[in-house]
């Protein structure tokens, strides 16, 4: 079993004393995000876990405590989304100095196949244009070079609840390209990203695209990637599509510990958090010795 923490909330940057808490424990409780009075327990005992796969903006917060999982021989790796966006667009994460230094510790930590850099997503804004893309991306693949060995790469999917966020800022100036993604300028800019990412020894993917981009140096790629845990590891894993997923996702499955609505980022473009008065309030809630990330106003529902 591979464990995802989280694509529902940041786990290494908000709830880390939580993870633990539950790895000494060796079980945590994960309601169904589509049924949350339908809770499941899920092994966190290290002998039964194939690995853990950490998303997250900041996980400076994990790096004190890499040291016993790995005396705990518990498997994990990173998915560190690492933008340099506006304020607006990402409100409450450290600054890019900040994220790269935790970034290159991490990296020399666990070694370079263990933090996969995400670039992601990729949003074509008036303050964020194509040109920005390109420049920031070659600054962050320099600094980065010879700390990773891969990054993923995505555009920005409007989904309503998304679109709604965005356009409260396109209010107060912003101005979003909803049609970047078809675009020939948006080809171009991932052709030069792939060619920006193999000058600094970074193998490039795209997460979950309709479009196959292999053909200009980007093919498709696996977040959860069964493939890299055997690289890793040698485990013996046979990949199955994660049907819980979206369409074109390529992860293999997975068991999600996190809770939509937890994460304070605040960013606007996040598809995991619909309110973020909710998150906030969920947050000041949160009780790291407590078997589940939030347990909601009535208690623990019934675990199945």
């Amino acid at each position: 079993m591979i464990i995802s923490a989280s694509r529902r909330t940041d786990i290494p940057a908000l709830y880390s004393e939580w993870f633990m808490n539950r790895v000494h424990a060796g079980w945590c409780l994960v309601p169904n995000p589509l049924n949350t009075k339908q809770v499941s327990r899920v092994s966190l005992v290290p002998q039964e876990v194939d690995a853990v796969v950490f998303w997250s903006k900041n996980p400076a917060p994990m790096l004190p405590h890499l040291d016993e999982l790995d005396r705990m021989e518990l498997r994990y790796y990173f998915q560190f989304s690492l933008n340099d966006y506006p304020r607006e667009l990402e409100p409450n994460i450290p600054s890019l100095d900040n994220r790269l230094r935790t970034f290159l510790n991490l990296s020399q930590h666990v070694g370079t196949s263990r933090v996969v850099w995400r670039y992601d997503p990729i949003i074509i804004s008036n303050a964020t244009p194509f040109e920005y893309h390109r420049q920031r991306f070659s600054q962050i693949a320099e600094e980065l070079r010879g700390a990773t060995n891969r990054v993923m790469v995505s555009i920005i999917d409007f989904y309503r609840k998304t679109d709604r966020r965005l356009s409260q800022l396109e209010k107060e100036g912003f101005s979003f390209d909803r049609d970047a993604s078809s675009s020939a300028d948006m080809t171009d800019l991932l052709k030069d990203l792939a060619a920006i990412a193999k000058r600094s020894n970074i193998e490039i993917f795209t997460c979950a695209e309709e479009r196959d981009y292999s053909e200009i140096g980007i093919p498709p790629g696996r977040c959860i990637d069964d493939r890299l845990l055997r690289q890793i590891w040698s485990l013996d894993l046979r990949y199955k599509k994660d049907p819980s997923q979206r369409e074109y996702c390529l992860c293999t499955i997975s068991k999600d510990i996190g809770i939509n609505d937890t994460c304070i980022h605040g960013c606007p473009y996040c598809y995991a958090t619909r309110n973020h008065a909710l998150a906030e309030r969920r947050y000041s809630e949160h009780d790291p010795s407590s078997p589940i990330i939030h347990r909601g106003r009535n208690g623990l529902p019934h675990v199945v």
